[in-house]
């Protein structure tokens, strides 16, 4: 799975964030930074027991896709982060989703299973209906 990101130039140093995964930092060149927004996925997955080895692959001007080998666990950080930075449980979210039962949306945020993009939209869209996070599925 790949997530949109972006380095830029701030003054001396180089600013990197993917916005739908909330994660912010900076380097003292674009190498740097993208090494740095690495580290920064790697340790949040890491925070929550979630094993992944980002990539990150510089596009079109100032734009980086975040991707990583394993899509469960990308997704699995993806969803938990976005879960808790909207202050939801697993129950709130299954609720928005018209379900009565968590563990079907638990399945996804434990990288047990892995949506078909439509399915990760709806996922998104009942977690955070503001967030306009661009990803695929490779």
């Amino acid at each position: 799975m790949w997530i949109e990101g972006r380095i830029f130039k701030v003054g001396r140093y180089w600013a990197a964030e993917a916005e739908s995964l909330a994660v912010h930092t900076q380097g003292s060149s674009k190498k740097d930074a993208a090494d740095m927004l690495k580290d920064a996925i790697e340790t949040g997955a890491d925070d929550y027991g979630i094993p992944l080895d980002v990539k990150v692959v510089h596009g079109e001007g100032n734009s980086v896709s975040v991707g990583a080998d394993d899509n469960k666990a990308m997704l699995a950080f993806l969803l938990r982060r976005q879960r808790q930075i909207n202050r939801l449980t697993t129950q709130d979210v299954a609720e928005r989703m018209g379900s009565r039962s968590k563990t079907a949306y638990a399945r996804y945020e434990q990288g047990k299973a892995e949506p078909s993009l439509s399915k990760l939209q709806e996922l998104v869209a009942a977690i955070n209906p503001d967030l306009k996070a661009v990803f695929h599925i490779a």
